[in-house]
């Protein structure tokens, strides 16, 4: 079975209209969660089941052949069929910020066809912001093009995203501003319109990384490891944790970024 152009086009305009149809889901929760404790478990769980569910369920009603990840145990199986494509969702990125009312946080979904990423998408319903991109080509923030920054040298000016307790795993003489804003896919997003120079990801899996793949390849950028070597994400499709952190750069600029940070455990 040949995929066509318009075939494609059919899966794209589905995920970027269910991606935001979810995210008006999510708005029904947010903020709203218990002010007597600092983190609301149980607001964030059952936020995160009803948007898993509320997805399967337009998943299932116009793709019924296709696959969800986390439904299928087998997911090594090459195909021709309708159940080559399998989609990853992630129903809430920066849930810190979701309970707390803070708008930094968001919902993302990748398309995968035998394995390969073909599409992902994050988008922040408080901001309105929807990046995706078809792997192999151009990288949209709504319908504008970004591009990752393409400055080779890091100064004073220059951002680095980094994760909650950084400091507890590294030490850095990094020059420029270091923020930590609670959510992994915007800051990759951030990185992919050039906008920082490099995020530090720790403690990730490859839910939370499936779409933040695409969006960041398809800008000019990399996710590496921090020995210099590229992530490869596929190694991580059973859904273990990778246990190290992560770079995300623009190739001409890892030597850059890198030599400023350095592991203490």
């Amino acid at each position: 079975m040949e995929k066509t152009d318009g075939d494609m086009e059919d899966l794209i305009q589905f995920a970027l209209n269910v991606i935001r149809r979810s995210g008006g889901e999510a708005l029904l929760y947010y903020g709203k969660g218990r002010e007597d404790v600092k983190f609301d478990e149980g607001l964030v769980t059952e936020a995160e089941l009803h948007l898993t569910d509320f997805f399967q369920s337009e998943l299932y009603r116009r793709f019924p052949d296709h696959q969800l990840y986390g439904n299928n145990e087998d997911r090594q199986t090459y195909s021709h069929d309708e159940n080559r494509y399998l989609w990853v969702f992630d129903p809430m990125d920066g849930v810190a910020n979701f309970q707390a009312g803070i708008p930094i946080w968001g919902l993302s979904v990748a398309l995968l066809e035998n394995f390969w990423p073909i599409f992902g998408a994050f988008y922040m319903p408080l901001t309105g912001d929807l990046f995706h991109a078809r792997a192999g080509q151009a990288t949209y923030r709504d319908d504008k093009v970004v591009r990752i920054s393409p400055r080779e040298t890091i100064d004073d000016e220059s951002l680095l995203l980094t994760y909650s307790r950084f400091h507890h795993h590294f030490k850095t003489d990094f020059p420029g501003k270091m923020r930590n804003l609670g959510c992994t896919t915007a800051h990759v997003c951030y990185v992919a319109m050039g906008r920082a120079e490099g995020a530090l990801l720790h403690n990730e899996t490859y839910q939370d990384l499936a779409a933040a793949r695409v969006l960041i390849e398809s800008a000019g950028g990399k996710i590496f490891k921090l020995n210099g070597q590229e992530l490869f994400l596929n190694e991580y499709l059973n859904g273990e944790r990778i246990n190290e952190s992560l770079l995300v750069v623009a190739p001409q600029a890892y030597g850059e970024v890198s030599i400023h940070l350095r592991e203490s455990y």
